[in-house]
């Protein structure tokens, strides 16, 4: 059986890199993982998956990336697979975007940065209980 997945999408590899830490703490082997440094790659990981038969569970996004900005990427993750869980981890979004994301992706959450691990995890886990 594959293995459920956490996708990560930020721009910046130290975020990328807390959140490995703090994910891979909290739910050790429970999940596979993934990260993307842009809503184009993460794009083309989720189509690889699914094409694996692979289960994206949730997916915790930038908003202020090169390219896609957040709310952009989900809402066309959310077109074609509205049941992953989209959670929006930002410092910067501007309250139009995470709105957008609500109304047209289906958000779970908007996380500001800097995030506590609490609140990450229990988005996370309210969104696969959901």
């Amino acid at each position: 059986m594959n293995k459920q997945t956490i996708l990560c999408v930020d721009d910046e590899e130290i975020i990328l890199n807390s959140l490995a830490i703090q994910l891979k703490r909290q739910f050790g082997d429970k999940y596979a993982y993934e990260f993307a440094e842009n809503g184009e790659d993460a794009l083309e990981i989720i189509e690889e998956l699914y094409e694996e038969d692979i289960t994206i569970l949730v997916i915790v996004s930038d908003w202020l990336m090169p390219g896609l900005k957040g709310d952009e990427f989900l809402i066309k993750v959310h077109q074609k697979f509205p049941d992953i869980v989209k959670i929006l981890l930002t410092g910067q979004a501007d309250e139009q975007a995470v709105e957008r994301a609500k109304k047209q992706a289906n958000l779970h959450k908007c996380i500001h940065k800097p995030w506590k691990t609490e609140e990450l995890i229990d988005s996370i886990k309210s969104g696969i209980a959901y």
